[in-house]
């Protein structure tokens, strides 16, 4: 439910904070007083269109907040989670319009898109009035309302699901078709090919290294020479080593008798002899790096040729033949053992169109029956609303041939006016009078199923005399018991149903030369002498404030 509005320089209104209770609350004042401003900077809060001339003249921003309690697992906490925001019991929705036209949107202080806000805000919170066909112009919405009264939710998301697994078996079978007929077509080319590629055996990476090899073994191929004639010099029949250690071992035996003089030399030529040794131990490991066998290098060639060839032919680089050759041999294995598949997954197909059909059958039945007990329960509502000759009916057309995710049906709201007429969709048939009367009928009916917390009615009542006047807030009164109802009226009977009742008006501020729009909540006698305006116009009389009086007493009794 809405807890908290608080709304900051939009149009006349500077500063305003309201505190809502649970029921019915009305707002009521003289035309031209700020009603509408006050709803429209409420739909700007659940996401509605922003417009900089709703920024009060001389500010640079506008803003409002809307506080909101909700229980857990409500829908829109549904929604903030899809969107990754934190839910912390409390909701709180603020939309900054600034001067220059651009908005920007909150929800718990967290910046999100207007697109979610007004998801948000239209799980919060319906709108209603003469004028505000957002909640019955969308058919979809028709269904949801006849299945939320059905209590049918249960067996939709049963429908859904048995529509997603329909939908995962028919696509499997259409790409398996699809790829059989294309294999079909080419099923030579494709056996010569994946015949072709097998014996290849191309591997990933393989043209790299072979490439890689091949350079090592041509270029090693002229060092040698070197490499062979310095280890020759290091390690070989020239080596110095054996002389230098024949020196070490003679200056060892004469270094008994005089170490200081031999002890540095005879360590300068052991770590000598020991470089050439690892030097000599590199050359060979080079050499045998650079010996290689001819045919080898043969071979490496010959199979580099014989891969990039493949790649010409196949115009697929040479680490993409792996794949291709893979790719080959599936369609040939699809070629040879599709048929069998194609019988398995065209079965599965038949049997997951079957489980959704009997699934969305028995929902349209169940629909056929709910409409009859809607239909019945919302024309009791219309003869005390005076559209005692006007008859609601919903519309369910089932649609075997055009199936959804919720099953077969299409469902709309039908009105006839009068005997005789023709019935027809509600939007287009009903009057805006008549539109906000059926609109009241129904949300009473449905009560707090498919329906937002949070309800507003928009002068719904205008143009009707009082016993309609009545009988409507009799009803805005029943509704309220179930979901909290918000009503913007110039009836009296709806005002003295209220449990709470809010008056706008407009002050003068700066000796006359602006005004400001203000909200009060009206105590008891306060109450009253609003509800005697509203029965006598300007001049309130003594008859004028009994009639209200009894009106409040009636209303509570």
């Amino acid at each position: 439910m809405l807890a908290r509005l608080s709304i900051r320089d939009i149009v006349l209104i500077e500063r305003l904070d309201i505190e809502f209770a649970t029921g019915l609350a009305v707002l009521t004042g003289e035309t031209g007083a700020g009603k509408s401003i006050l709803l429209d900077a409420f739909a700007l809060a659940l996401g509605g269109r922003g417009d900089a001339g709703l920024v009060r003249h001389g500010a640079e921003q506008g803003q409002v907040t809307a506080v909101f309690d909700i229980p857990k697992n409500h829908p829109a906490a549904n929604i903030l989670a899809e969107n990754g925001l934190d839910d912390t019991g409390e909701m709180i929705l603020r939309r900054v319009q600034l001067a220059d036209g651009r908005t920007r949107a909150f929800i718990n202080d967290q910046s999100i898109s207007v697109q979610t806000l007004k998801a948000v805000g239209a799980a919060l919170v319906e709108i209603h009035g003469q004028h505000d066909e957002r909640a019955l112009v969308d058919a979809a919405t028709h269904r949801r309302l006849l299945d939320a009264f059905a209590g049918l939710e249960k067996d939709v998301a049963a429908v859904e699901s048995l529509w997603d697994a329909r939908r995962t078996a028919n696509t499997a079978l259409e790409e398996h078709r699809a790829g059989m007929e294309r294999a079909a077509r080419e099923a030579d080319y494709l056996r010569h090919a994946s015949d072709e590629l097998k014996q290849l055996a191309p591997k990933d990476g393989e043209e790299t290294s072979l490439a890689s090899r091949r350079t090592t073994m041509m270029q090693g191929e002229k060092i040698a020479s070197d490499l062979r004639e310095a280890q020759e010099a290091v390690g070989g029949n020239h080596s110095p080593v054996a002389a230098l250690s024949a020196a070490v071992r003679r200056l060892e035996r004469r270094g008994v008798n005089s170490p200081a003089l031999v002890e540095p030399a005879v360590k300068a030529i052991d770590t000598a002899i020991n470089a050439l040794e690892e030097a000599d131990q590199h050359l060979q490991a080079a050499l045998a790096a650079t010996d290689f066998d001819p045919a080898e290098l043969e071979r490496i060639e010959e199979r580099l040729f014989s891969l990039r060839a493949a790649s010409r032919k196949y115009s697929t680089p040479v680490d993409g033949l792996a794949a291709l050759a893979a790719r080959y041999a599936a369609d040939v294995v699809l070629i040879d053992a599709g048929a069998t598949r194609l019988k398995k997954l065209e079965q599965a197909a038949i049997e997951a169109d079957a489980r959704y059909a009997t699934a969305a059958k028995k929902l349209s039945l169940a629909r056929q029956k709910s409409a009859e007990k809607l239909n019945k329960a919302v024309n009791a509502e219309l003869a005390p609303l005076k559209l005692e000759r006007a008859k609601f009916m919903t519309q369910v057309e089932t649609d075997e041939a055009a199936p959804g995710p919720q099953g077969f049906d299409r469902v709309e709201f039908w009105v006839q006016t009068n005997p005789g007429t023709k019935p027809g969709p509600l939007m287009k048939v009903a009057s805006g009078g008549e539109l906000s009367r059926f609109l009241l009928a129904l949300k009473v009916v449905l009560s707090d199923r498919g329906s937002a917390p949070t309800l507003v009615f928009d002068e719904i009542d205008t143009g009707v005399g009082g016993a309609v006047a009545d009988a409507i807030g009799g009803r805005l009164a029943r509704l309220a018991s179930k979901v909290q109802v918000m009503a913007v009226t110039h009836a009296p009977q709806v005002a003295a149903r209220a449990d709470q009742h809010l008056l706008i008006s407009k002050d003068a501020l700066d000796k006359g030369k602006r005004v400001a729009t203000r909200v009060n909540a009206l105590a008891a006698d306060h109450r009253r002498e609003e509800i005697a305006r509203m029965l006598a116009g300007a001049e309130i009389t003594a008859e004028a404030r009994a009639a209200a009086e009894r009106l409040l007493k009636a209303a509570t009794a």
